[in-house]
């Protein structure tokens, strides 16, 4: 198989093409360009040197296209979006790439048939209404129309497809989005400096390798229908995760706010568990631990 990966140069991104690469899988990256810091991160020099990598626009579709007859694409892992800040800049920049470059994902494989496998792609725990009627911002609701559109696309052509919303993702690379406080305080706790996050309550986390194995695992599956899933993770109070930084790197001095994110705290992942056979993430002290190593290291 060759896999697509829009977004490869994002921190979920990385991992995806890591875990690809664990499993000897052909890829090609798709992105805008510009730094593949996050991309250093997960692959050797030599991996590196050796990727595929494609400068693209998912607003584009007919370059899209393009990519995918010309390298053969068999799978897409479709990840490329303005997070939350950015969304709220630009509002009409963020429907362009959270909703239409999702659009013409789905219509690309659609126009491609059976030699395709399911579209896997990043809904959000954003996308999650909890007791309103929409979702809490922009972000959200872009990412709840994904979910409908690809609802759409297997209902109307077929094209079969696995959503999956990631609460709090962190760990190396995790440098953008209204959720990266957490690693942004392992970072400043690795280099001794002090940090606050904004914000309180309780998330449901995954590390970043593990959510790339995840994405994974949901392609392998050759999933029917366009099903939504909740990644697992374990859940944590900032308090829990700031004890966890300080058992990490003792002597870190992080603080954090009181209110709590406007998302579910903890959501139903049993879905994706049964769906891929069982779980992914590590437990959160070793994820932690492990972050803060790569951060003084690198």
């Amino acid at each position: 198989m060759t896999y697509l990966v829009t977004g490869a140069y994002g921190a979920l991104g990385a991992w995806v093409v890591r875990a690809l690469l664990d499993r000897e899988q052909e890829v090609v990256t798709y992105d805008l360009g510009g730094s593949d810091h996050r991309l250093r991160l997960s692959l050797t020099g030599d991996e590196l040197d050796a990727l595929r990598r494609i400068d693209g626009d998912v607003t584009d579709l007919a370059a899209l296209e393009r990519v995918i007859d010309e390298h053969d694409v068999t799978n897409v892992i479709h990840l490329a979006a303005l997070q939350v800040p950015f969304v709220r800049d630009d509002p009409v920049l963020g429907s362009r790439v959270n909703v239409t470059g999702t659009v013409n994902v789905l219509e690309a494989v659609r126009r491609r048939g059976d030699r395709m496998g399911p579209v896997v792609y990043a809904s959000s725990i954003a996308a999650m209404k909890a007791d309103a009627d929409y979702p809490s911002t922009l972000y959200g609701v872009f990412k709840l129309a994904n979910e409908g559109t690809a609802a759409g696309y297997f209902a109307d052509f077929g094209v079969p497809s696995v959503g999956l919303r990631p609460h709090t993702i962190y760990g190396p690379g995790r440098d953008q989005g209204l959720t990266s406080a957490p690693t942004a305080a392992m970072v400043a706790a690795a280099r001794g400096e002090p940090y606050e996050i904004p914000f309180g309550g309780s998330l449901q986390l995954q590390y970043v390798a593990d959510a790339g194995e995840a994405f994974v695992r949901a392609s392998e599956v050759q999933a029917e229908g366009a099903s939504v899933h909740n990644l697992d993770g374990p859940v944590a109070s900032v308090e829990e995760i700031v004890a966890a930084i300080e058992a990490a790197e003792p002597g870190a001095r992080i603080t954090y706010g009181e209110d709590p994110l406007p998302f579910p705290p903890e959501v139903d992942s049993s879905s994706f568990t049964d769906l891929i056979g069982g779980p992914t993430a590590r437990p959160l002290e070793e994820g932690v631990a492990e972050s803060i190593a790569r951060f003084r290291s690198g």
